[in-house]
């Protein structure tokens, strides 16, 4: 064997145990709109399935074959999201631990905010994508503590939505009432050093009022 390859695979070892042991965490703790949590993450290692996705993920072309671990984020749908489902019954009830004066108070506060602070309970899309933003608060978490430890990350969104979707659903690894894909991302460690950062002046995104 040769030595690059003695070093790639010490690494990747490396990185498998660095990643499950902060990574994913990084991302359970993340915080979210009211503290519902609405996401879930598919760590994907098998080889056959990223090659299924390989056709309807044109961002991920370089990534899919070579990243030690690569993660679909997806976010959960209106019937998911709604007041009184059984999940955010669920949230408010065993995972918070609320009593049930609290839980009748935060439900319905969080009613009058998805009907009308927000105005996002009408549209499904909508509703999705205000759930999808949230996934990104963790996506960002993930992506820090992994560059902390030395692990390189890319974040991924070119992908066609319904056919990765399909093909998870096919492989009983969606419900596609509960969730949808938001977005990927990847990590490993670099080949080859990354060209600079091109990012605006700070003078032309941030103002400083008062």
């Amino acid at each position: 064997m040769h030595k690059d390859q003695i070093i790639e695979a010490y690494q990747f070892r490396h990185a498998c145990k660095e990643f499950d042991a902060a990574i994913m965490e990084t991302a359970r703790l993340s915080p979210s709109s009211f503290g519902f949590e609405p996401w879930n993450f598919l760590v994907l290692q098998e080889p056959t399935l990223r090659e299924k996705l390989l056709p309807v993920a044109w961002g991920a072309q370089k990534q899919l074959p070579t990243a030690s671990h690569f993660v679909i984020v997806l976010a959960r749908t209106k019937q998911e999201m709604a007041a009184d489902s059984e999940y955010i019954q669920h949230m408010m009830k065993d995972t918070q631990e609320l009593p049930e004066n609290v839980v009748q108070q935060k439900g319905a506060a969080y009613d009058h905010f998805l009907k009308n602070d927000f105005s996002v309970f009408d549209d499904e899309r909508v509703m999705f994508e205000w759930a999808s933003r949230q996934t990104y608060i963790a996506l960002g978490n993930m992506m820090t503590s992994a560059a902390m430890i030395g692990i390189d990350s890319c974040p991924i969104e070119g992908f066609a939505k319904e056919k990765v979707e399909d093909i998870l659903s096919a492989e009983g690894l969606l419900d596609r009432e509960r969730f949808g894909v938001a977005c990927m991302v990847a990590f490993g460690y670099r080949r080859n050093e990354p060209r600079a950062k091109t990012r605006q002046a700070k003078e032309e995104i941030i103002r400083f009022i008062g």
